[in-house]
């Protein structure tokens, strides 16, 4: 059953990625559609500091950004293969009323994943940056969950999932990092970065899941 699920994710969505354009659909970062988000940019800044992330940080993440840029499919190909292969996590990709899951749903998501993974890599922390992170949390919450791909699927991710899923991602992006030649040194300084970065996002995510004045 768990190599089934896995063949369905990984074939329809490999199929369907072929066809993304530059602009993935419910991509809408940057624009009037996207909420600007409660939580201040000095309010990041304290988070930033309490995750021990700095300067250094940023230029390391800088320097993955064209280490990975050409990798991104194939980046994608783990990390989908990682969740096709993991019930609880493909469970949230399930189309409730087959109770499969979406091949459509997930490749439109893969799409702007990609884009994520360029993003994380500028590491540019502005306004319309800190913006997206609270409408990705939305629409991993009860609120736009569903809503931007038009599709019948569970109504919410559960939280925790989020920030657990920062290990995966990090640990398997860190061969990629090293592909292209950089020291040793600086792989292990990317994949730190790397690792402080989403760690910070996937907190984010979660402020639509926080009652007021707890997050």
């Amino acid at each position: 059953m768990k190599k089934a699920i896995l063949a369905v994710v990984l074939v329809i969505t490999l199929q369907a990625a072929a066809q993304e354009t530059k602009a993935p659909h419910g991509y809408t970062y940057g624009t009037k559609e996207v909420a600007k988000s409660p939580f201040t940019l000095e309010e990041l800044k304290l988070l930033e500091q309490s995750l021990l992330f700095s300067e250094e940080d940023v230029k390391y993440l800088q320097m993955s950004h064209d280490i990975l840029e050409g990798q991104t499919d194939a980046i994608l190909d783990v990390w989908y293969g990682f969740v096709g292969s993991t019930p609880q996590l493909v469970y949230f990709f399930g189309n409730t009323k087959t109770g499969k899951p979406d091949g459509e749903y997930l490749a439109k998501v893969r799409g702007r994943f990609k884009m994520w993974i360029l993003q994380t890599a500028e590491a540019k922390y502005n306004q319309d940056w800190l913006n997206y992170q609270y409408e990705i949390g939305l629409r991993h919450y009860t609120t736009k969950k569903n809503k931007t791909d038009n599709v019948t699927s569970v109504p919410v991710i559960n939280y925790r999932y989020i920030p657990a899923l920062t290990i995966p991602v990090t640990t398997t992006l860190k061969p990629f990092l090293a592909k292209t030649g950089a020291s040793a040194a600086d792989v292990d300084k990317m994949y730190n970065a790397w690792v402080k970065s989403v760690l910070m996002q996937s907190i984010l995510w979660g402020q639509p899941y926080m009652k007021k004045g707890e997050f």
